[in-house]
């Protein structure tokens, strides 16, 4: 069954939601109680959200005597947690009245009707002057209306273990120019570290939009402008070189034995066995990866390791060549939403304001590894020295790319993931994984497509 939104429904029993004990009781309709869903780590040991939005939920009661807040937690991967949230928000009887969007589904979600506007409020309220532009941008629709909230942003970029480094005989203080540089250093270590995994490159279908937006989104847009959608022209991209290069540079990861397994690399789990075992056990070198991660490894994260801001190093991903700006990073994050058919807006946009009042901001950046994207959390002394690194990823969102804010990007990106996986799995070429796509993404724009060489 094909969804309104541009989203493939997955299996229901991909779909059940976890537990969490709610602040308040009640049911969609109830006058008193604002029903609010997010996701919940997969890892039941992570509850730096779970803890946030609990904490943010009694604030919220205290401060509104009388009124409830109902926690709908979904324990699942991003892919199912989507399509639960989509299967809520289609009645009346199931929505929540505030939902935590991903900004790669939102337009999407705005597209089939399942977002409501919420420039009423915002014009009236004073706090969302401190908002960075970009960041309002990304739950911005293309009808000019804003539907969400931005809690937060990202920035992904080469984590590296700077043991194996000095062991392999590279720089501890290592800043690649080039992807030959990247290529050259995983090489490296695979011939003076033995045992360990030189590289990670998330790729292909089971990891979803990590594997896109992680993956290959960082090798694309460090080919060239606009290789992946024309805003001048408002067209998708086919037969660009920089395209095939891309999906070469994973051909050659997986193919010279350079990153994990192919079943491994293949696998849904890749992102929490990546934060949770590969590098916390010094089993990786390199990995290509988010700002968040740090949040894991904290007191409080799934994968306590105390040990991690002396032995990891950060360094910039770099374009193609070398050529300005020199490095590449995408950013992306999450917004809070009301749904088209809650009941309850007014009491939601009311939660809304609590959890991104400035104070909560703060502590959800210093509590989740967040990148600020209101100003004056920006600039707090406590979001500055809350998580070694922070300053280095905080630093990439004034040259970080933002993905296509169209509703067929969902689509676009789930054919990406198969052109990575054809060459992860040695079951195509880059180059006929490339024109396979092109003929995808014809069908999928209506043939709004421009050629480049």
């Amino acid at each position: 069954m094909r969804p309104t939104a541009p989203l493939i429904l997955l299996t229901a029993a991909a779909l059940a939601a976890g537990t969490l004990t709610a602040c308040g009781s009640g049911s969609a309709g109830d006058r008193n109680t604002v029903r609010v869903a997010f996701i919940k780590d997969t890892n039941n040991r992570v509850t730096v959200r779970d803890d946030y939005v609990r904490l943010v939920a009694k604030q919220f009661e205290k401060a509104n005597p009388g009124k409830k807040v109902k926690l709908i937690p979904i324990q699942a991967s991003e892919n199912d947690y989507y399509a639960k949230i989509q299967q809520m928000m289609r009645s009346p009887k199931t929505t929540p009245d505030v939902v935590y969007e991903d900004t790669f589904l939102i337009n999407s979600d705005i597209k089939a009707g399942l977002l409501r506007p919420l420039d009423s409020y915002l014009k009236t309220w004073d706090a969302w002057g401190q908002f960075e532009a970009t960041a309002k941008t990304a739950a911005k629709a293309q009808d000019g209306k804003t539907y969400g909230v931005p809690d937060g942003t990202d920035t992904r970029g080469l984590w590296f273990n700077k043991k194996f480094f000095a062991r392999a005989g590279l720089p501890t203080t290592w800043k690649p120019r080039t992807w030959d540089d990247v290529l050259d250093a995983a090489r490296t270590i695979k011939r003076k570290v033995p045992g360990v995994i030189p590289l990670n490159i998330f790729t292909g279908k089971g990891a979803g939009e990590a594997a896109v937006m992680q993956g290959f989104e960082m090798l694309l847009y460090g080919t060239g402008e606009h290789q992946l959608y024309d805003p001048g022209t408002k067209k998708w991209v086919t037969g660009s070189k920089g395209f095939r290069d891309s999906l070469r540079f994973i051909d050659t990861v997986y193919k010279e034995g350079l990153g994990p397994e192919v079943s491994d690399a293949l696998s849904p789990n890749i992102q929490t066995n990546v934060v949770a075992e590969l590098l916390p056990e010094q089993k990786l070198a390199i990995d290509l990866d988010g700002s968040w991660l740090g949040q894991q490894w904290q007191k409080t994260g799934g994968r306590p390791w105390p040990e991690w801001s002396g032995t990891l190093g950060q360094a910039p991903f770099p374009t193609q060549h070398g050529d300005p700006p020199g490095k590449v990073s995408l950013a992306g994050g999450w917004t809070w939403s009301i749904p088209q058919r809650s009941q309850q807006p007014d009491l939601a946009w009311k939660l809304i304001e609590t959890f991104q009042s400035r104070q909560n901001a703060l502590e959800w950046c210093v509590r989740g590894a967040q990148i600020a994207v209101r100003k004056d959390v920006a600039t707090d002394p406590r979001y500055l020295k809350s998580v070694p690194g922070i300053g280095f990823f905080t630093g990439l969102v004034k040259i970080s790319h933002y993905r296509p804010a169209l509703p067929v990007y969902p689509q676009v990106s789930s054919a990406l993931g198969e052109a990575m996986e054809a060459v992860t799995a040695d079951d195509s070429s880059p180059e006929a994984a490339a024109g396979e796509y092109d003929e995808r993404l014809k069908s999928l724009v209506d043939g709004r497509v421009i050629r480049k060489p």
